[in-house]
């Protein structure tokens, strides 16, 4: 029997793994898909919330303020994207100045650093492109941006090289109580455990009544997004929000760290817990509110659309709690926004409850560094030294974002490696820029067969079933 089981590989699955590995403990993570960070966390915002915007005293303010906190260091250990370009709320009148000075005075109680309300000069000065009819804005320094897909694919394979293991692959279809703990039954086996962490995003409430009486209801928000060509990343050098609502903190225009735009979300709340498709009406809702915040973009530039789901619960807070009627069942539950930049607070919070519980010892030789090779961030020198150590490293397959056939092989090969086209590309960036992958996509295809020696049209794009070859013609 292991001493504990993770359920989910998304943001919070991840940050707990790495977490437990800290600590002496057997512990493995269960992942439905054939990938990490497919559900929720790869398709958000990327953003590192500065903490101003949760109520006082609620889980959501308490994680938010930790965890962005430990962006920093963590971007460092894990050698992920990110940077602290800081945000503005933006009010449009002098009925939506009054929701700053809210904003203002909550985040001074969740003891956010570094804000302060801004006048229509000073937001003209530092962000040119703001509407013109912005009345004053909300500044909060601490924000930032980040790769969310590099954030939770290096914990999870830092977590492995740590001693956690991953089952890719495993869906759980129920969860019984045995003695001393819990068996997990998946589609194919089942696994044993002291412990289970329940991290499966919008089936959060699914899996904790598997084992527990129903305690709340997790239901998927759908958000649509536009990614801009690089063409336009210039347009904002901070995150610009609007004044939030009742169904989130509204359509957003953010830099990325890899220099792109993003616009987006809506929210429109759903049954399906798998509907990440696109509307016209949606996307339109967003161009129209994106276009409030900023004058001047381009949507001739727009590079991709996508959905994502966010997890929300009855509750209207993060639920991180062990079941009432099931001692040893946690639930890291409705981690919707700012679940990104609360995980890895959460994550803490979560090894030491299990640590506590199995009286599990430090992990002295547990090591925090993570590190991979971005070629095109190296010397000259760097880059002919490598070069000359592997020649893949010479070879540029995605021109659009200038990746070498190097970075794609050594994604595969990671402890966490890809298997497909688009883990490939959430790992080092081939089919992210202009052209989508119409002229790297096969090349990363032909290389992901290459070097998993598969045949090609056993290679797919994303999920189990998106075959993207089914044979030759003539």
């Amino acid at each position: 029997m292991r001493d504990v089981v993770v359920i989910g590989a998304g943001i919070s699955g991840a940050s707990v793994a790495r977490e437990l590995a800290k600590f002496k403990l057997d512990a493995v993570v269960l992942e439905r898909e054939n990938d990490v960070s497919n559900g929720s966390t790869k398709a958000n915002s990327a953003i590192v919330h500065a903490g101003y915007d949760a109520k006082e005293g609620t889980l959501m303010g308490k994680y938010n303020a930790l965890g962005n906190a430990m962006f920093d260091k963590l971007s460092q250990e894990l050698d992920v994207p990110f940077k602290r370009c800081g945000s503005l709320v933006l009010a449009f009148s002098e009925e939506e100045r009054e929701h700053l000075a809210d904003l203002m005075e909550r985040g001074r109680k969740n003891n956010i650093p570094q804000m302060r309300i801004i006048e229509k000069d000073e937001i003209k000065r530092i962000e040119p492109n703001v509407n013109d009819e912005v009345v004053a804005a909300l500044l909060a320094e601490t924000a930032g941006i980040v790769g969310p897909w590099e954030l939770t694919a290096a914990m999870l394979e830092n977590a492995v090289e740590n001693g956690v293991d991953l089952e890719l692959n495993q869906d759980v279809v129920d969860i019984e109580k045995i003695e001393g703990g819990y068996r997990v039954l998946t589609k194919s086996g089942h696994f044993d455990a002291k412990i289970v962490i329940n991290a499966a995003g919008v089936y959060a409430d699914k899996i904790h009544n598997m084992i527990a009486a129903p305690t709340y209801k997790i239901t998927p928000r759908r958000g649509q997004y536009f990614v801009m060509d690089k063409t336009q990343g210039e347009l904002v050098d901070r995150v610009i929000f609007q004044c939030p609502s009742k169904l989130g903190k509204g359509v957003l225009v953010t830099p990325t760290v890899h220099g792109n735009l993003l616009l987006g979300p809506d929210a429109e709340d759903l049954e399906d817990k798998e509907d990440i498709s696109t509307t016209g009406e949606q996307l339109a809702f967003v161009r129209n509110n994106a276009t409030r915040s900023i004058e001047g973009i381009q949507f001739r530039e727009s590079i991709r659309n996508f959905a994502g789901l966010r997890a929300q619960a009855d509750r209207d807070d993060f639920i991180v709690e062990e079941a009432a009627d099931a001692p040893g069942f946690i639930d890291v539950g409705g981690i919707k926004s700012p679940g990104l930049t609360s995980a890895p607070a959460i994550g803490v919070d979560v090894a030491k409850m299990v640590a506590e519980k199995l009286d599990a010892q430090v992990n002295e030789e547990f090591n925090p560094e993570r590190k991979q090779v971005v070629f095109m961030e190296l010397s000259p020198e760097e880059k002919a030294e490598i070069i000359k150590r592997d020649p893949n490293y010479g070879r540029i397959i995605c021109r659009c974002e200038n990746i070498t056939e190097g970075e794609i092989v050594d994604s595969i090969h990671r402890k966490v490696g890809a298997t497909t086209v688009d883990g490939v590309k959430k790992r080092c960036r081939p089919g992210m820029g202009r052209c989508q992958g119409g002229f790297c996509g096969p090349r990363v295809q032909e290389i992901i067969a290459r070097e998993l020696d598969m045949t090609l049209e056993d290679v797919v794009l994303d999920a189990k079933d998106s075959y993207i070859l089914t044979g030759t013609t003539k």
